[in-house]
Order: C-alpha cells, then sequence, then structure tokens
C-alpha cells in the first residue's frame, strides 16, 4: 500500500509539471495566435531545447507585427543565438518605421552585433545629441593662452555605425580644429572677438567623415585667456642666453688666467737664466786673467766704465725726481 502511493504522488507530481509546461506553451501559442503572428506550436515547444527563450521570441514576434512589420521567426532567434539584443533591435525597428528612416532588420542587427546601442542611434537620428567638448587650450601667435570649451550637436548616422569611429573621435577633432583656429589667429583679441571663427573651421575640414554621426553645429560656450605663454618662453630664452654668456666669460677670464701664469712663469724662467748667466761673469774674468787674456789695466777699464755708467744712473735717476717734485709743487 505504501508503494502505491508513493507511484500516485510521484505520478501527479509529474502531471502537474507536464500540464505547466503544456499548458505555458500552449498560452504562448494561444497569444501568437490571438495576436495574429505566425509561430506554430511545435516551434514554441522546440525552442526550449534549441536554448532559446520561447517568451522573448513570441514576445518581440508579435511587437512587430503590431508595428507592421513581417520578420521571420528564424531570424529572430538566430540573432538571440548569436548574442543579440532581440527587444531592443525589435524597439528600435518600430521607431524607426514611426520616424520614416530606412532600417532594416539584417542592418540593425548588425549594428547590434557590432556593440552599439541601435534603439539609442535610432533616438539620436530624430532627437540629435549634445556633446561638450572638454576644455581645450591653445596659443595665439601673439603668444596669449585662450581656453575654449564647445558643444557639439551630433545626429547619428544609421549608415556608418557600423565601422565608424564613436564620439571620442568627434571630441579629438573638435579639439584639434580648436587648437589650429586659436593657433592661425595673428593675436587672441580675433579669436575673442569672433569666436564663431572656430565653429566656421571646424565645420569646413568636415571632421565628421567616417564617423559614426553627423555633426550639425558647434556652438562655442566658452572662451577665457590663459597665460602669457609668450612672454614666459621670451623669459626662460633670456635666462638662458644670460647664463650661456656667463660661462662663455667665465671660460675667457680662466683662459686669461692660465695664460698670465704662463707667462710669469716664463719671466722667472728667463730672470733665472739672467742670474746664472750674470754668476757665470766673474768665473769667466778669473779665468781669463789665468790664461792672459784679460790684463789689470783691461780690468781696470771695465770697473771705471761700469762706474760712469752706474753714476750717469744715479744722476738720471736725481733729475727725474727733481722734476716730479716740481710738477707736485
Amino acid at each position: 500500500m505504501e508503494f502505491m502511493y508513493i507511484l500516485l504522488i510521484i505520478a501527479g507530481v509529474i502531471g502537474v509539471a507536464l500540464f505547466y509546461f503544456i499548458f505555458a506553451y500552449i498560452a504562448l501559442w494561444l497569444q501568437a495566435l490571438v495576436s495574429g503572428a505566425k509561430v506554430g506550436l511545435i516551434n514554441i515547444i522546440f525552442m526550449r531545447f534549441r536554448k532559446v527563450p520561447p517568451k522573448l521570441i513570441v514576445e518581440s514576434k508579435i511587437m512587430a507585427v503590431k508595428a507592421g512589420m513581417e520578420i521571420p521567426t528564424d531570424s529572430l532567434e538566430s540573432h538571440y543565438l548569436a548574442g543579440g539584443n532581440v527587444s531592443r533591435v525589435i524597439q528600435a525597428l518600430i521607431a524607426a518605421d514611426k520616424a520614416n528612416i530606412e532600417l532594416t532588420f539584417n542592418r540593425a542587427a548588425a549594428i547590434d552585433l557590432a556593440g552599439r546601442d541601435v534603439l539609442e542611434a535610432v533616438q539620436m537620428s530624430v532627437n540629435p545629441k549634445v556633446i561638450e567638448t572638454p576644455l581645450v587650450a591653445a596659443m595665439a601667435k601673439d603668444g596669449i593662452q585662450l581656453k575654449a570649451i564647445s558643444r557639439v550637436t551630433v545626429r547619428a548616422n544609421i549608415d556608418r555605425l557600423v565601422g565608424g569611429a564613436g564620439a571620442e573621435t568627434i571630441l579629438a577633432r573638435v579639439g584639434e580644429g580648436i587648437v589650429t583656429t586659436i593657433g592661425s589667429a595673428e593675436t587672441h583679441k580675433r579669436v575673442l572677438e569672433n569666436p564663431d571663427m572656430i565653429s566656421k573651421t571646424v565645420l569646413k575640414k568636415g571632421l565628421d567623415a567616417g564617423t559614426a554621426y553627423e555633426i550639425l553645429s558647434i556652438d562655442i560656450a566658452d572662451v577665457d585667456v590663459g597665460k602669457n605663454i609668450g612672454a614666459e618662453l621670451e623669459t626662460d630664452r633670456a635666462e638662458a642666453d644670460k647664463k650661456i654668456a656667463q660661462a662663455k666669460a667665465e671660460e675667457k677670464r680662466a683662459m686669461a688666467f692660465a695664460t698670465e701664469q704662463e707667462m710669469r712663469a716664463r719671466v722667472q724662467e728667463m730672470q733665472a737664466k739672467v742670474v746664472e748667466a750674470e754668476a757665470q761673469v766673474p768665473l769667466a774674468m778669473a779665468e781669463a786673467f789665468r790664461s792672459g787674456n784679460l790684463g789689470i789695466m783691461d780690468y781696470y777699464k771695465m770697473k771705471n766704465v761700469a762706474a760712469d755708467t752706474k753714476m750717469r744712473d744715479q744722476i738720471s735717476k736725481g733729475e727725474t725726481r727733481t722734476g716730479q717734485d716740481d710738477q707736485t709743487t
């Protein structure tokens, strides 16, 4: 008896599970049938075995049918199995259809699989988005720095969403245009007086080429005056030139000092040779006496000449001093 009770309980549980399982799929089939979406009951059941959520596919199919679009169920399943967001793709297709934007399921699926938000792209095509650039600093030709912030109004380009550059590229190119405009201005005052120069330059260059967005307008939100970089550069250059001149002067002074020391050494060397030569004179005279080449009278004559020369030197020095004293008086 206990075994029979256990079998009945097991059979009841299995029956309830089968009933719930079949009722759930039948409910989805009836929902699709009532909504006009052609999804077979067998197909709904087999979706579970293909690891596809039947509820998501059926509801997406119903949304498409109600919007007047006929999308095969296999396409919805394939997109889900590829890792796409089926609901978002259907919502994007409905939004594009209402806005009279040409968008096919395959293109929407490709955009979604590329990692872009296809629904947001459609919404941006209808309602353009405003992107604010970060603070961009540049220097005019007169050396004054300017800092500018701009707001870029962009619209998504559906045809270039696959393979096109994103908003970061737009910001980088607009920043490049700001730097180019400010840098080519003769004075910073010209940019301050005509900030629309930046907008015209950026739009003229067509910076949105190759991107997933189309630039509609560029508005300069703020322009501020920064540092006088030109003056700072000139100051740094003058300081560098000063240090170079000081280094060259120090080098010349060192060379002059070395030359002076060398000359003194040479003079001292010559004086030493003179002293050495004078020291040899008495020896030579003694040798001349011994050899008979110099007589006593010759020696006295030489002494007289030396004394006379010394006296003349003293007399001349005395006259020079007397003249100096007279001038002083």
